[in-house]
């Protein structure tokens, strides 16, 4: 007998607006360990947040249209094997692959270039953890 292990290829995601703490939902605060990691921004679409921290990264990927259900993935930097970062007219993507082999794609849309350094100040955050 065979078996197959399906595993997701690739994850997208597409984030347009900045969230400071205060403003993140209640359950997104209850995965930022205060005493270990320091909040560094949060971004939201119309139903999923980011948060990154100076250790990790904390998605919350939620599906509203047939089942409602909430999948939260807890990234911690060490764990990314290879990333990219891509800076497009008006868009920054994040392009990552974890020691786990899944593939992660981050875009952030509507952006300007003070909206790109914030997100080049992460990215540089999350390199400089598997140093």
């Amino acid at each position: 007998m065979a078996y197959i292990k399906f595993k997701e290829l690739a994850k997208y995601f597409d984030f347009k607006t900045e969230v400071n703490e205060e403003s993140l939902q209640d359950y997104a605060k209850e995965y930022i360990d205060n005493d270990k990691e320091r909040f560094v921004f949060a971004y939201k679409n119309s139903k999923d947040y980011i948060v990154f921290t100076d250790k990790r990264m904390i998605l919350f990927d939620r599906d509203t249209l047939a089942v409602y259900y909430k999948k939260i993935h807890i990234i911690p930097y060490k764990s990314i094997s290879s990333s990219a970062i891509n800076y497009k007219p008006g868009k920054v993507e994040l392009l990552f692959s974890l020691d786990s082999g899944y593939q992660l794609h981050i875009n952030f849309i509507e952006m300007n270039h003070d909206k790109k350094e914030r997100i080049k100040k992460i990215y540089k955050i999350m390199n400089s953890v598997n140093i």
